[in-house]
């Protein structure tokens, strides 16, 4: 069984919602990332999302973009980030996912991606650039291997939409929570709620709320519709302001000390 499914299995047992974590692979350098991963799985990420930086990240705000190009000065690859998650794989226990856009996929190549995907133990894969219509062969070399192709719906999807979405979504789902880019906000967005519901009328799969998440403590909030949070940008500004690997783990451990009480 796939990790995440496993994982979520787990929550469900337990009644609890789901943390997942994300951060951008390479910023300030992978030896970091690495570290923060482990801090992040130790202290109570159920999930961690690695974002491959990417010179064009359409999807993302102003953190996550500078993150990127902080990565992307330091020569940071799809390659070299699939290298350092064989690494977690073996380290955390907690399942991974790579965060990317299509480009470094396409110029990667499909069957070498999944190949390399497989060995360094990737649970699931997001593609925010890939639009359902185009996503089938990915999606298809994902699947057969093992991996969850993981898709996105918004506010503004259709019904249309989300009723195909659902019907090849596996894994989970990734909801997002506004109609805009990554950023982090004080209170869940009603339209993630709305979403969450709509969603949750055709699923039994799990729904993670993404986009505007601030806190772990958020997913206490989730109401019924939603298993699990996903956090980046709010992880990311801890990670921008600098220091020594240290001073930044420390910080983000700090961050995900209150995870001990959600329920």
């Amino acid at each position: 069984m796939n990790r995440i499914d496993q994982t979520f299995a787990q929550l469900k047992q337990s009644g609890r919602k789901g943390v997942i974590a994300y951060l951008t692979a390479g910023d300030p350098d992978l030896e970091v990332t690495g570290e923060l991963v482990r801090e992040m799985a130790h202290s109570g990420a159920d999930m961690i999302e690695l974002g491959v930086p990417f010179s064009d990240p359409v999807a993302d705000g102003p953190v996550i973009q500078a993150a990127s190009e902080r990565a992307l000065r330091n020569g940071v690859s799809l390659k070299e980030v699939l290298v350092l998650a064989k690494d977690l794989c073996a380290d955390t226990g907690v399942p991974l996912l790579i965060m990317t856009y299509y480009n470094p996929v396409f110029t990667y190549g499909i069957e070498e991606f999944v190949e390399d995907a497989v060995k360094s133990g990737i649970d699931g894969v997001i593609v925010p650039d890939l639009p359902l219509e185009e996503c089938g062969e990915l999606a298809r070399a994902l699947e057969t291997a093992g991996i969850h192709y993981i898709y996105l719906l918004s506010p503004t999807s259709s019904a249309e939409r989300i009723a195909k979405t659902v019907q090849q979504a596996s894994g989970f789902i990734y909801c997002v929570s506004v109609a805009g880019v990554t950023g982090s906000r004080g209170d869940i967005p009603q339209s993630g709620r709305d979403l969450l519901a709509r969603v949750r009328q055709l699923t039994a799969l799990p729904l993670a709320l993404g986009f505007g998440i601030s806190s772990p403590e958020q997913a206490n909030s989730l109401g019924e519709d939603g298993d699990a949070v996903i956090i980046g940008s709010a992880i990311v500004k801890l990670i921008e302001k600098g220091g020594t690997k240290e001073v930044i783990t420390d910080r983000v451990r700090g961050f995900f000390q209150p995870r001990s009480n959600i329920v």
